[in-house]
């Protein structure tokens, strides 16, 4: 192969390699959130789907409007720390695809040449 066609192997390589690392980074994603007294406490996956929630038994001696606020509360905030976390890997994936990471000339692949 010319010197052309393999750095563009190894820019398409690099960049598959990056999109596998993307994509296992964002399966481990996780926000988690507990609040100031510690009576609530949430984690969500990266999609924002709660995967857990613990109570302290001192949650029991206020009112449930107050509870549900709390538990809404501590959710939207683990929700913003996984946004935040998977923004930082989706941006890195970006820099990685930018088109001067790829190798090669984009017009190298065309037939005219």
């Amino acid at each position: 192969m010319s010197a052309e066609m393999d750095a563009l192997v190894n820019g398409v390589t690099n960049q598959l390699e990056a999109l596998e690392s993307t994509l296992a980074g964002l399966r481990e994603v996780r926000g988690r959130f507990t609040s100031e007294d510690r009576s609530v406490s949430a984690e969500v996956d990266g999609d924002g789907a709660l995967t857990g929630l613990r109570l302290a038994e001192s949650v029991t001696s206020r009112p449930p409007a107050e509870v549900a606020r709390l538990v809404v509360w501590a959710c939207r905030e683990a929700a913003a720390r996984a946004t935040a976390q998977r923004a930082e890997i989706l941006a890195g994936l970006n820099e990685s695809l930018t088109p001067g990471n790829v190798g090669g000339d984009p017009d190298s692949a065309r037939s005219d040449h």
